[in-house]
């Protein structure tokens, strides 16, 4: 159902992160009334509304590309090094990004012909999240090496280091997507 945040009972609050910022929150409803015109879809069939909700939001694009700013710093300031750890790292992060970009496509594709890709879906979100994780921490290790490095991605590297631990939480922890596999992989 769609609800009027502003309707009497509904309060709001935001939730703040260890950085001070708010990107979460907290809504509580007491007494609301809500019309039956606000209903979406088919009353008894909120759970199938909300997982295929929950593909697009595990599978779509800012599920992998939350830090992708310091992967492109990171790529432009290593042009010309010859650092192979560093060139094959930044291969294998080309190529994990490609292959999550094609997963989210096919998840999209997917609930746009009608299927409910719950198990796509998760393993993006998961993939991805630890993907994010990944990329700041590939550039503190070489920001830390000898020679300039641009003070833009010492920056925003130090940034997704402190906001990287969120990108595991939203959408599904781990454990909750690995489960939903699991489960849907009839292992559990």
């Amino acid at each position: 159902m769609i609800i009027d945040l502003s309707a009497p009972g509904v309060s709001r609050r935001p939730i703040t992160d260890h950085q001070g910022e708010e990107h979460f929150g907290e809504v509580h409803l007491q007494d609301v009334f809500v019309p039956d015109a606000m209903v979406v879809g088919e009353p008894g069939n909120g759970w199938a509304q909300v997982n295929a909700e929950l593909a697009y939001e595990r599978s779509g694009p800012e599920r992998y590309l939350s830090s992708y700013r310091v992967f492109e710093e990171l790529a432009a300031s290593a042009r010309g090094c010859e650092d192979q750890v560093l060139t094959v790292a930044l291969g294998e992060m080309t190529a994990r990004l490609w292959a999550l970009r094609q997963m989210s496509l096919s998840v999209a594709d997917g609930v746009a012909r009608g299927a409910n890709p719950v198990v796509e879906a998760a393993i993006v979100k998961d993939l991805g999240a630890t993907l994010e994780q990944d990329m700041p921490m590939l550039a503190q290790i070489y920001a830390n090496q000898p020679g300039e490095v641009p003070s833009s991605l010492h920056a925003t590297t130090n940034y997704l280091l402190r906001f990287s631990p969120i990108f595991s939480l939203r959408g599904g922890t781990r454990e909750i997507l690995r489960g939903i596999i699991a489960r849907e992989m009839g292992l559990r």
